[in-house]
């Protein structure tokens, strides 16, 4: 196994991607503490794995906000001691032709997606860097190379690039590793709502000819987390069935 005993933070667990990578993380021996703004989706999952006899905490809280990320590894510290592995996952889109969009579409997307995502780094710098020890995988996106009606998205997800190169510097004396999981195409609530004239014709695009599986993701995320990869840091990684190749 090659998480045994790893403590893993995953952060939008409820569902998709975030609930694959701890499906996925607990099949190879990780203990996961779960959060989700969709309390009832990350209950359920939680449920599913301790049923299975997975060592399962959910923490609440919204990466949003500076003291719930502080409340959310704190939980998890008092209940296991130390946080090896962070999955930054919690995403959303509010899709708007720039000329429409709203300060409140901008604000929320990029509160989520970026900050939320520098909060969650920052509040585990501390126990990694006092262990010596510590794999954080943030989320990106092939939208970080720009969409129609996706300024917001893409600012956010080219944004997380940027400052994981940044933390990837800062970090790797501590022995911590920060890398990036960019999907591309993928089967999750988020995509559910694509009309199927979109979805045929983005598909054709992409060289694989497929949306990728949830799971896909998280083989990513599992790799990265391991310790097969302590070598890498500071990289992106696109899964994305060829869609991004030449670009």
């Amino acid at each position: 196994m090659r998480l045994r005993d790893k403590i893993a933070l995953i952060t939008g667990a409820g569902s998709g991607i975030g609930e694959a990578t701890a499906r996925r993380f607990v099949a190879e021996g990780a203990v996961v503490v779960l959060n989700d703004v969709n309390t009832a989706g990350v209950t359920e999952v939680a449920r599913e794995l301790s049923s299975q006899g997975a060592r399962v905490l959910v923490v609440e809280g919204n990466v949003t906000n500076k003291t719930d990320v502080e409340d959310m590894v704190n939980s998890a510290l008092k209940e296991y001691k130390r946080i090896d592995i962070l999955i930054n996952n919690a995403g959303i889109n509010r899709d708007a032709l720039t000329k429409k969009m709203t300060e409140e579409q901008w604000d929320s997307v990029l509160d989520v997606n970026l900050k939320g995502t520098f909060l969650c780094c920052q509040a585990v710098f501390g126990p990694m860097s006092e262990q010596k020890y510590g794999k954080i995988n943030n989320t990106a996106s092939i939208g970080a190379y720009g969409n129609i009606g996706q300024a917001n998205y893409a600012a956010s997800k080219a944004g997380v690039i940027g400052m994981s190169w940044s933390l990837a510097l800062e970090y790797a004396r501590y022995n911590i590793n920060v890398n990036v999981v960019a999907p591309g195409a993928t089967i999750t609530p988020m995509t559910a709502g694509m009309p199927d004239q979109v979805r045929e014709m983005f598909i054709s695009k992409i060289p694989l000819k497929r949306m990728a599986e949830p799971a896909e993701m998280a083989n990513a995320h599992l790799f990265l987390a391991s310790d097969e990869a302590g070598y890498i840091t500071g990289q992106v990684i696109f899964v994305d069935g060829g869609l991004t190749t030449g670009i």
